[in-house]
């Protein structure tokens, strides 16, 4: 089945819709390596080396696939990664099983402990607090110090207009990033659960991307390091992907049902871990905006772009579910700044663990 767009559509990247900064040199030691089981005499196992070798030959074979990322070839990253599947380097890669593509009601998704209000309507209560706290906070301060200095009405109209003239500065010439940057920074200091919320919801876009058989090429968890690695100051945390095929369709102004469906799963991949950590989704609404956009760009009647969300909500969820222990993984692989190489080496593992 193909569909025709009829506007530009958004790119594969989670939050932001851009590239997030490089990953870092993948590490010598490889994550997930098996330890080797001794017997008699000292000697390991014919096992335990075979396991030995099998990860070091997929940490050197990954470690290709981030030199290509990094050279700025993707599409060979891609092409990489699937002759790494091919031949049984990595199994994971394009490994998720899909649910039957049909027409899924509200009931079916609740069956499943699905609501679809709390997964579609994020809202990021706690950022929203935080900056609420700053502006008080700046606003005491101020009215502290005009006191303590004996500022006349002069000095703190001076103020009010500095004030104001660098919030308008940010709002127009930034987007409001300088206000982000520093709520996030503030928010990330004050709570290691939001620190921990973020990097999981990354690694739901992450995991299911490489599942679905896209690869990832980078991700950012956090205002400071999309700025001091891209100088973006509009991104709070995202995920990129190799999504070189998904633009040629685009461009083509056809796309393809297949590729439409791995998006629409990509994109609601980090509200579905959140959702499934707390019951609802806090971050993300970029990523459901994106979504709405390209729903809208297609030309979708309502009931059709609504029987392809509960699909892909569906699906999406099921999938992160079967797959909790691969999410722990990763996340504290991301937290820690690990390279791309060593993330998906990461997946490999966990897969076989579980």
């Amino acid at each position: 089945m193909e569909v025709h767009c009829c506007r530009r559509v958004a790119r594969l990247a989670s939050t932001s819709g851009r590239p997030p900064s490089r990953s870092q040199p993948p590490r010598s030691l490889a994550a997930g390596a098996v330890p080797s089981r001794r017997v008699g005499g000292g000697r390991p196992t014919a096992a335990a080396r075979a396991a030995q070798q099998s990860t070091t030959d997929r940490a050197v074979s990954l470690a290709r696939v981030q030199a290509e990322v990094e050279a700025g070839r993707r599409g060979c990253a891609t092409q990489l990664a699937r002759e790494l599947k091919e031949s049984g380097v990595i199994e994971g890669f394009s490994g998720g099983r899909l649910i039957p593509k049909r027409s899924y009601t509200l009931q079916d998704l609740r069956l499943n402990k699905i609501e679809p209000a709390a997964l579609l309507s994020p809202r990021e209560n706690y950022l929203d607090k935080v900056s609420s706290y700053c502006r008080r906070a700046y606003l005491v301060g101020a009215v502290s110090a005009s006191f303590a200095l004996h500022w006349d009405v002069t000095q703190v109209f001076y103020l009010g207009a500095f004030t104001l003239g660098l919030l308008t500065v940010d709002k127009v010439g930034y987007n409001g990033g300088i206000e982000f940057l520093a709520v996030d920074t503030i928010g990330r200091l004050l709570s290691d659960s939001y620190v921990r919320r973020v990097s999981r919801h990354e690694a739901g876009h992450f995991l299911v991307a490489y599942l679905m058989g896209v690869l990832p090429s980078g991700y950012t968890l956090s205002a400071w390091n999309a700025l001091r690695d891209g100088g973006d100051l509009s991104i709070q945390a995202g995920t990129a992907f190799c999504d070189d095929d998904f633009q040629k369709e685009v461009a083509s102004g056809k796309l393809s049902s297949g590729a439409l469906d791995k998006f629409c799963c990509i994109a609601l991949a980090g509200v579905g871990q959140e959702f499934i950590d707390h019951g609802c989704a806090e971050g993300g609404m970029n990523d459901i905006s994106q979504l709405d956009y390209l729903l809208q760009g297609l030309g979708f009647s309502q009931k059709k772009a609504d029987d392809q969300v509960r699909w892909s909500a569906l699906n999406t969820v099921l999938l992160l579910r079967q797959h909790q222990g691969v999410i722990e993984r990763l996340a504290e692989e991301m937290v820690a700044g690990a390279p791309l190489s060593r993330c998906i080496l990461t997946v490999e593992e966990s897969l076989v663990l579980e």
